[in-house]
């Protein structure tokens, strides 16, 4: 039995072409002759083509059937299932019974027995029961496994309709989505007309909208249990990371969001039977929204967590953007070059920094462990790795030498600091301008009271950072590497990125000036000081001895201008 679909009505369409496949030169030049006298109308060439190429594969569809304690209505749910659908998927059928107290796998035995179900099933049992969520991953990880293309979820109690498979499936096949969701929310009233009760329609709804605030979507409707996924999309995201319970769907939908993966909805109807609610509301209310304050809390920033780290991670450095128009690193460090100026940016990362320095007249030298963009235009670019080799320049002929949040990078930073040191032996008039994330901000202090300490994509514990700073340490870093302090201050929070340009952001920044001035230790996000280094010890005794036979010449003339 093949798993192509016909591409035509006639029955002895596929037969020939079989033989075709099968017989010698010969013997495939007579059958296409007796063929074309007897069929003339039967195109053997475009068919052949037509059912080799992509076109004529039907995407594998798994219907996903979770159930608990659904002895009374898994046959119903499985009678119901269109066989229509065969048109247009090669579709199988998975059951996972969660440890259920009545006969639910048996009952799913008996009509796989049977053998005149329209498409191959399969039954599983849990003997330890996995909860609502974790069955889904039992199942999902099924389809992944199997190679399946697209994946639907139905509930074993029957509450969500079968009869919608062909309407929810058919954007998926088009490519037009990588997750249907049937939504009983699309049409006012319906869902309370469908026998919804008040408090779960009134609990849907407010939990849908402040879902939709805090995720900045337009969904009608965060609680349906009527999916159907993309299986290429689902290995995108850890869905295994997920909750095993209720909230497991909430929490999906969060990594779809996160990871930008396309969530179409389609109005299916409301059913509510005399099926068992196993839902405690209370407790997943609670669930969804510390779920959804979570996800958006690292999207600001303030705290991590696998689940949400859904985004695509490369070994470059274009999620490093730039903080200009408002007081950073990046914009203080632009005033303060000014222009005509050699500049040598250190861990230049994307290039940002040096493109408005190029604008502003400078001459523009980048090192990095990864080539910048075509666009980004340094006078010099040097692909160099910070961490593990000297500098392969000297400081000498440059103004300025830029480390805009590096230092927390490196894997040793003394050594680093001698490293630079040394390039400054010939250049001692030359300024570091280096910036870092304060580890004792209030906000980290605050979340270190409660015991988190979460590293993030991005922000002063960002992922990638191997060391941690103070004002104190970061200054005893380059002091005791042979640097001289010139110039510190505390940088706010770069709440314009991250709010946009916003009445909240700019209150909020202004604020945040304004504790930096009570408090600068607790109050600064970032760190931003100006160094130069102080004279070596080798230096000093090369212009001693300079300067001491200058002395004694001007002292040798002097004597022969005043004979005694």
């Amino acid at each position: 039995m093949r798993n192509t679909a016909p591409l035509y009505e006639s029955s002895d369409s596929d037969e020939l072409i079989d033989l075709l496949e099968a017989s010698d030169e010969i013997g495939q030049r007579l059958l296409f002759c007796m063929v074309l006298a007897i069929k003339s109308e039967f195109p053997v060439s475009k068919l052949a083509a037509e059912r080799n190429s992509p076109k004529g594969h039907k995407p594998k569809l798994l219907i996903l059937i979770v159930a608990y304690n659904a002895e009374k209505t898994i046959e119903d749910v499985l009678t119901r299932i269109p066989e229509t659908l065969a048109n247009e998927f090669t579709v199988e059928v998975l059951i996972i019974d969660d440890a259920s107290d009545d006969e639910t796998f048996e009952r799913g035995k008996e009509i796989q027995n049977k053998g005149d179900f329209p498409f191959t099933l399969h039954v599983l049992f849990n003997p330890v029961n996995q909860g609502y969520g974790g069955n889904q991953k039992i199942g999902y990880h099924f389809a992944i496994e199997k190679m399946f293309d697209f994946v639907a979820l139905l509930h074993g109690d029957g509450q969500y309709a079968p009869e919608c498979l062909p309407d929810l499936a058919q954007p998926l096949k088009d490519g037009k989505a990588d997750a249907v969701f049937g939504s009983r929310m699309m049409k006012k009233g319906a869902a309370l007309k469908g026998g919804m009760p008040k408090y779960k329609y009134v609990g849907n709804k407010i939990l849908s909208w402040f879902e939709n605030k805090m995720l900045r979507t337009q969904l009608t409707e965060f609680h349906s249990g009527y999916r159907l996924y993309s299986v290429a999309a689902l290995q995108k995201i850890p869905f295994d990371l997920n909750t095993k319970d209720f909230h497991f769907d909430s929490e999906i939908i969060v990594q779809f969001v996160i990871a930008q993966l396309r969530i179409k909805e389609i109005e299916i109807p409301t059913y509510y039977g005399d099926e068992i609610c196993h839902v405690d509301g209370l407790k997943y209310a609670w669930n969804v929204t510390t779920t959804v304050l979570k996800a958006r809390a690292q999207q600001l920033s303030i705290f991590y967590d696998r689940r949400f780290d859904c985004k695509s991670s490369t070994a470059d450095t274009s999620h490093y953007l730039p903080k200009l128009g408002f007081k950073s690193p990046h914009s203080i460090a632009l005033e303060m070059v000014g222009t005509k100026k050699r500049v040598l940016d250190l861990g230049c990362a994307g290039g940002h920094i040096a493109n408005a320095l190029t604008e502003s007249g400078n001459d523009v030298t980048g090192i990095d462990a990864f080539p910048p963009a075509e666009e980004i235009k340094f006078q010099q670019f040097i692909e160099h790795d910070l961490n593990h080799e000297t500098l392969p320049i000297t400081l000498e002929g440059y103004d300025f030498v830029l480390m805009l949040d590096v230092i927390e990078h490196l894997l040793a930073p003394e050594t680093f600091v001698d490293q630079l040191r040394a390039a400054s032996e010939m250049a001692p008039g030359v300024r570091i301008l280096v910036s870092s994330g304060n580890i004792c901000f209030m906000v980290a202090r605050i979340m270190h009271l409660f015991g988190q300490f979460n590293y993030g994509k991005r922000g002063i514990l960002d992922i990638t950072h191997t060391r941690l700073f103070t004002f104190t340490t970061l200054k005893r870093l380059f002091e005791q590497g042979g640097f001289e302090l010139v110039k510190c201050e505390g940088v706010p929070a770069p709440f314009p990125m991250v709010l946009g340009d916003t009445v909240t952001s700019k209150a909020l920044f202004a604020f945040n000036k304004l504790m930096i001035k009570v408090w600068r230790n607790a109050f600064s996000y970032q760190m931003f000081y100006e160094f130069q280094p102080t004279p070596s010890l080798s230096f000093l005794l090369k212009d001693a001895i300079v300067q001491s036979k200058k002395r004694s010449v001007e002292g040798n003339n002097q004597i022969n201008k005043d004979p005694q």
